[in-house]
């Protein structure tokens, strides 16, 4: 009579423990955005998230934040990276097909990379929130060329 019921909570746990490998790989193939968006938060309470835009492969985000910064999560197994993109330190060109972004890092080169997008438009405006985190000096007067 105590069989039966060792083989039940076996095959229960065993199931239990399939279905939460599966749930786990699922979770390390597709990354989820408000996920993300959580690890920024934690990494950096102060920064509020304006907009933001996952590459085609939604394994890195950009993101645009209040104060005209913009930062910067990757993949990273069930976590995220979170980077916060200081005036200076990153340079970015445009991808071989044009929808994509090839950028290097300063400060953290195992980021640097070539994240593609879903469009050419979305890859322009992440390319102006990267040129815009370089924070023009507001004392800078234009003189006109003699």
């Amino acid at each position: 009579m105590v069989w039966p019921i060792v083989i039940m909570g076996v095959l229960l746990a065993a199931i239990f423990y399939i279905r939460m490998k599966a749930r786990a790989e699922k979770d390390r193939r597709e990354p989820d955005a408000g996920l993300a968006i959580m690890d920024f938060g934690r990494a950096f309470p102060d920064e509020a998230i304006r907009a933001i835009h996952a590459t085609a492969d939604e394994k890195a985000y950009f993101v645009r934040l209040h104060d005209g910064k913009a930062g910067f999560m990757a993949a990273h197994g069930t976590h995220f990276v979170c980077h916060l993109i200081e005036a200076g330190k990153v340079n970015t060109i445009h991808a071989p097909s044009g929808r994509g972004l090839t950028v290097h890092f300063a400060d953290f080169a195992y980021l640097n990379g070539t994240y593609e997008f879903r469009s050419a438009e979305i890859a322009a405006e992440v390319s102006l929130w990267l040129l815009g985190s370089f924070n023009p000096q507001p004392g800078f007067k234009n003189v006109p060329a003699t």
